[in-house]
């Protein structure tokens, strides 16, 4: 308990410090910034709120894409290491192919799938959302992947003889002994995939066809040098990332209570 709240504590403690410093403009002088390209937190409390209706329809696209990214990306990447799991001759090869994705930038994929679904609807708003949720879940499929496949194989010392010793067929393993395993992994990937879904979102917002989304009104306030505002929307991308990550926290300390 002592260690739960200490976790809590400092992070928060921290961040007040940060506004703070910041509201009295201490991080200014620091940086050498001003208050146009860095207003005060004030000041980006105020553009909130009176833009709370447009904020608030910007952040749901971006969690839609994020969320739909994320689940598709998942399952994908749970599937992948399914049949690398069953065939380790080629699964290991080809996680190893879908590993070196992840080292393909996000600003580099998103532009070439707008291309590649540009005739898969005529409302741009379908295809823009299929591109952008393409984005996701390509990003998220790498992490799934490789965690889970480590939750297959690894497994407790001679639990896999033992199971075999009692005439355990290949199906009973699997659902008996390695799909319970994976679930601590399967976190493990969500805590990575959480917050690069979020990224994700938001840098392919920046090439899509439809102009919509928390990281597409960054770019469009930035280029009209709206920075209050670019700075606002900024916050909420903070605010929604907390959100989720919070979310998945939750989600993991039930499902993983009884194996603390």
């Amino acid at each position: 308990m002592k260690n739960s709240k200490s976790t809590i504590i400092a992070p928060v403690t921290l961040g007040l410090i940060g506004v703070f410093m910041w509201q009295s403009q201490m991080l200014h002088r620091i940086l050498g910034a001003d208050t146009f390209t860095m207003p005060l937190p004030a000041r980006i409390f105020g553009i909130i709120t009176e833009n709370i209706a447009k904020i608030l329809f910007n952040m749901q696209a971006t969690v839609m894409v994020a969320i739909g990214g994320l689940i598709l990306g998942s399952v994908l990447g749970y599937l992948l290491a399914i049949l690398a799991s069953n065939f380790p001759k080629w699964g290991v090869g080809g996680l190893s192919v879908i590993s070196s994705f992840n080292a393909i930038p996000i600003i580099a994929i998103a532009p070439i799938l707008n291309n590649l679904t540009k005739d898969f609807s005529s409302d741009p708003n379908t295809r823009s959302m299929l591109a952008k949720i393409l984005v996701v879940m390509i990003t998220c499929t790498v992490s799934m992947s490789v965690n889970a496949y480590r939750g297959f194989i690894e497994l407790k010392p001679f639990s896999e003889d033992l199971m075999r010793s009692l005439a355990a067929n290949r199906m009973t393993v699997f659902f008996k002994l390695k799909v319970p395993n994976s679930v601590p992994y399967i976190f493990t990937a969500l805590r990575v995939s959480v917050p690069a879904s979020i990224i994700s979102a938001m840098v392919s917002e920046y090439f899509a066809e439809y102009i919509i989304g928390v990281g597409r009104q960054i770019r469009e306030n930035i280029v009209l040098a709206q920075y209050a505002t670019a700075w606002a929307y900024i916050t909420a991308a903070i605010t929604i990332g907390i959100i989720m990550y919070v979310i998945l926290i939750i989600i993991e300390g039930i499902c993983m209570k009884g194996r603390r």
